[in-house]
């Protein structure tokens, strides 16, 4: 489960309409939520339309638990970094506070495979020429890795 502990994070966003709609949910056209990269097909297009989010998978590592644990044990350390890209400094704040408690409530509430994590924010970043603010939340998280729950490797 450890391997796939992004969808965990694509999901508890996914659960919150009120973000979903912030960046560009329409009866029409889906979120701007990414996995890992933006698919771009227009290669002329030089910005990808604000705000947007992008969920990433940033490594794991198997936490050996004791002198029982054949080969590896039942708890990965998962990195995850989301991204949370706006137009200005104020929608910046609204979309991370939201991000924020959104994650942390999913996760109180549902049943995932994520016993615990640590989270910390990258500084937030300018880029004049798109123009657009951006910061990374990153979560170190404790995850239970158990393949016969494979609740969320079914899509």
């Amino acid at each position: 489960m450890g391997l796939s502990t992004d969808s965990v994070f694509i999901s508890a966003l996914q659960s919150n309409d009120t973000l979903m709609a912030l960046i560009g949910q329409t009866d029409d056209k889906p979120a701007r939520l990414y996995g890992i990269a933006i698919p771009l097909p227009d290669e002329e297009l030089d910005n990808v339309p604000q705000p947007y989010i992008v969920v990433t998978f940033d490594g794991l590592q198997n936490q050996q638990g004791t002198k029982d644990d054949t080969y590896e044990s039942i708890d990965d350390m998962v990195d995850i970094g989301i991204l949370v890209c706006a137009k200005t400094l104020k929608q910046l704040h609204k979309l991370t506070k939201m991000v924020r408690s959104t994650v942390l409530s999913y996760l109180r509430n549902t049943q995932t495979c994520v016993e615990d994590y640590t989270l910390t924010a990258d500084a937030i970043q300018f880029d004049q020429y798109a123009p657009s603010y951006w910061q990374v939340l990153r979560y170190q998280c404790e995850v239970y890795n158990n393949d016969d729950n494979n609740e969320q490797d079914e899509e």
